[in-house]
């Protein structure tokens, strides 16, 4: 059963329509479903403090000291989520960064618009994600 939402920052949440990706993070977490932010990023910052009301763990590299696609970034991220990587879908825009979640365990979302991955995320999460919140 997946009950996390981990979604990488650049890329996916610096698209133009990420407030739509961050009202089905809101939504989800209503309904229980953690959620997390994995960055590269060399620390948190400004995002920190903008994005932190949305997830239940935000995690950058250079605060970490993993990068993804390595497999113990994900390990880390689901650990801090008090899950299982195989209860976690896992959205970024490199298909190298996904591919490394999904050889840990992770479910995939290759991130290529806010309305596909609003889409995937509904398929995946149904009652909790809304296809009215796909644009």
């Amino acid at each position: 059963m997946l009950r996390g939402i981990v979604l990488d920052y650049a890329g996916v949440l610096t698209d133009a329509d990420s407030g739509l990706l961050l009202g089905a993070v809101h939504a989800a977490r209503g309904h229980g479903v953690r959620t997390a932010l994995l960055s590269n990023a060399d620390g948190g910052g400004a995002v920190r403090r903008r994005l932190s009301a949305w997830f239940d763990a935000l995690l950058f590299s250079g605060e970490t000291g993993v990068a993804k696609p390595d497999a113990a970034a994900f390990r880390l991220t689901a650990d801090r989520l008090g899950l299982a990587p195989s209860a976690c879908v896992f959205v970024d825009d490199a298909a190298h960064n996904v591919a490394g979640a999904v050889a840990t365990g992770m479910v995939g979302v290759r991130h290529r618009s806010v309305t596909e991955t609003l889409g995937e995320l509904a398929v995946l999460f149904p009652g909790v994600v809304e296809s009215s919140d796909v644009g």
